[in-house]
């Protein structure tokens, strides 16, 4: 029996985008075996000339001008005017698109970023396939450009989230609240002891992840890292810079003499094994990247987030009690210090990341896809 094609369309333009698609083709391969999950880069596919200049602007608007990205993020928070003339602008190359599903013939087309969501949505608007199509929305919050007519299936992440849709009228019979898929091996079980000999840490020492993305968007001013020095406690700092080979080379020289154990790594594809030993995680709000440290029970403060839906998750974050929020390098070295001298922040933080986390999202996500392409086979036989 021939596998059913399942297309999964993202973007690179974070890795939270990505780590969504391969977290959902995971779940599908083992809970469904006859779906055979495909995942393309929509920007790559039906603007491959357009696609890298558009992400270095997009990258480096965020990381230099981040005011102006959350003042346009704001503004197209709602639908209006300005946000449906931007959603226009990415109506190009859809014939290579149009080819694809054509060849292909997938059962569903997922879509884990929202330029996708909104190509297709245009394709079926204008009657150019009938696909049935899901959308998983990777932040904690809605924002306009998520939410398009004729999706089929809306996958969110919590409660709030499906309050937001229901506010944009989307009928909540096509909202399913399973939590963002993340990759499986952050629900597994870890021997912290056996990775820490593994990974060559000190097992006496607290140990602290610092993370800034899978760009290494640390927040400006952490570069000023030296003054970790005036915490309270020694403890153990893994550093992961992603990309960011310049940053990585700066912290080699800066921290050479610290009193605090230094690892720093580049990008690396073990960011589950790295938080099964850490005490505590310093990051951005990237809304893949909390779920993982949720689902993982994995303390967080939360440093200098960016405007737009990464102050969203910090909301949802410090409602659901999971982190805390550092906007001065100098309130987190104190907040770091303060959760190690009083480890029942500690404790309080994992214990409401057990009750928060959705540890079965992947499958959850998976069985609600395969129940949607159910339904559109069994209307089609009517």
């Amino acid at each position: 029996m021939q596998n059913e094609k399942i297309l999964i369309l993202t973007g690179n333009y974070g890795e939270g985008h990505l780590k969504s698609a391969a977290a959902i083709r995971d779940s599908l391969k083992i809970s469904h075996p006859s779906a055979e999950p495909i995942i393309l880069d929509v920007m790559e596919l039906t603007n491959p000339y357009f696609q890298s200049i558009s992400r270095y602007i997009f990258l480096k608007s965020v990381k230099k001008l981040p005011s102006v990205y959350g003042y346009l993020y704001r503004k197209t928070r709602p639908v209006n005017p300005f946000s449906q003339f931007l959603k226009k602008l990415n109506h190009f190359g859809l014939g290579r698109l149009l080819n694809v599903l054509e060849t292909m013939r997938p059962s569903i087309v997922i879509s884990t970023f929202p330029i996708a969501a909104g190509v297709m949505s245009f394709l079926k608007t204008h009657g150019l396939t009938g696909v049935p199509t899901a959308t998983i929305i990777t932040d904690y919050t809605v924002h306009s450009y998520w939410v398009y007519p004729l999706t089929d299936l809306y996958i969110v992440g919590s409660d709030e989230v499906k309050q937001g849709l229901l506010r944009h009228h989307i009928p909540g019979n096509q909202i399913s609240v399973t939590g963002i898929p993340v990759r499986l091996e952050f629900s597994q079980f870890h021997d912290s002891e056996l990775l820490k000999k593994k990974h060559n840490l000190d097992p006496s020492l607290p140990t602290v992840l610092l993370m800034g993305g899978g760009f290494g968007l640390f927040g400006e001013g952490l570069d000023r890292i030296d003054a970790f020095e005036q915490a309270a406690v020694r403890f153990q700092l893994v550093i992961v810079c992603g990309r960011n080979e310049k940053l990585k080379q700066q912290l080699n020289t800066k921290l050479k003499h610290s009193k605090h154990r230094i690892v720093i790594i580049g990008y690396t594809d073990y960011v589950h094994e790295l938080m099964a030993v850490s005490d505590l995680l310093v990051t951005k709000a990237g809304g893949l990247t909390i779920s993982e440290a949720m689902t993982m029970e994995l303390p967080m403060i939360v440093y200098k987030p960016l405007p737009g839906q990464e102050e969203d998750n910090v909301k949802y974050l410090l409602k659901s009690g999971t982190a805390l929020h550092a906007d001065t390098l100098q309130e987190l070295v104190n907040q770091i210090s303060e959760c190690f001298l009083q480890p029942n922040i500690l404790k309080s933080m994992r214990e409401k990341s057990r009750k928060s986390a959705k540890r079965r999202a992947g499958f959850d996500a998976a069985d609600v896809i395969w129940q949607l392409r159910y339904q559109h086979v069994t209307a089609g036989m009517c």
